[in-house]
């Protein structure tokens, strides 16, 4: 715990007090955000089919983001307990500030990532299925056929992609506009991308006003 300490005039003003332990300040000023893959497939889990969602996920996040991330990955078959434990597992004990999961999304029996990310999440964020469905039925009818969402637990968003790599950057483009300021929400993550690639939206912050690791700090006026 510390804090710092001004002195205008004859006023001793405390300014702000922070717990290193809460904010991560003085661990490590440059770390990357991490992002979790997380895909969901029988027959990949067996090695029987190439893991091509994978693939498809860390190139198009390489070719958009410009800000430092690394990578945590599983690959796992449709069991709802294991999809819940390995988004717990990269949530909490990761620290993941995004986990993107491919397939499980459709309507057969055995497709349940969407039920064991609704198990996970405390708050749900439907727009975020909402706008891949729409989008996706640009180039597919069946997308109606899709039960993709997202949440957030704790300073982690999980959104559930398709399984399909087209579709996968097709989705990824149509929602990472929004993610990075919802990760700052949240008190996850910075995330930026290429402006050459696309633009993302952050609202125009009070001058008066900066953000230190997910805490909107006011600055104080100068010392007469």
């Amino acid at each position: 715990m510390i804090c710092l300490y001004f002195l205008c005039g004859y006023e001793l003003q405390m300014v702000i007090r922070l717990n290193f332990l809460d904010t991560g300040v003085g661990k490590n000023f440059s770390c990357c955000v991490k992002i979790g893959i997380v895909n969901v497939s029988e027959r990949a889990s067996r090695g029987e089919y190439k893991d091509i969602p994978r693939k498809a996920v860390q190139a198009w996040l390489a070719r958009v983001l410009s800000s430092p991330w690394e990578c945590e990955y599983a690959v796992i078959p449709d069991e709802q307990d294991l999809i819940e434990t390995k988004l717990i597992e990269f949530a909490d004990f990761i620290g993941c500030s995004l986990i993107v999961t491919t397939g499980g999304t459709g309507p057969t029996k055995r497709d349940v990532t969407p039920e064991a990310t609704e198990a996970v999440c405390e708050k749900l964020m439907p727009g975020f299925g909402e706008l891949m469905r729409h989008t996706s039925l640009q180039y597919v009818p069946t997308s109606i056929l899709s039960r993709q969402t997202a949440g957030i637990r704790g300073k982690t968003l999980i959104v559930n992609l398709p399984g399909k790599a087209k579709a996968i950057g097709e989705c990824l483009g149509a929602v990472i506009p929004a993610i990075p300021y919802c990760l700052d929400l949240i008190g996850g993550g910075r995330m930026e991308v290429h402006e050459s690639e696309m633009k993302i939206f952050r609202p125009q912050k009070n001058k008066s006003s900066f953000v230190l690791h997910g805490v909107t700090m006011q600055k104080l006026g100068s010392c007469q």
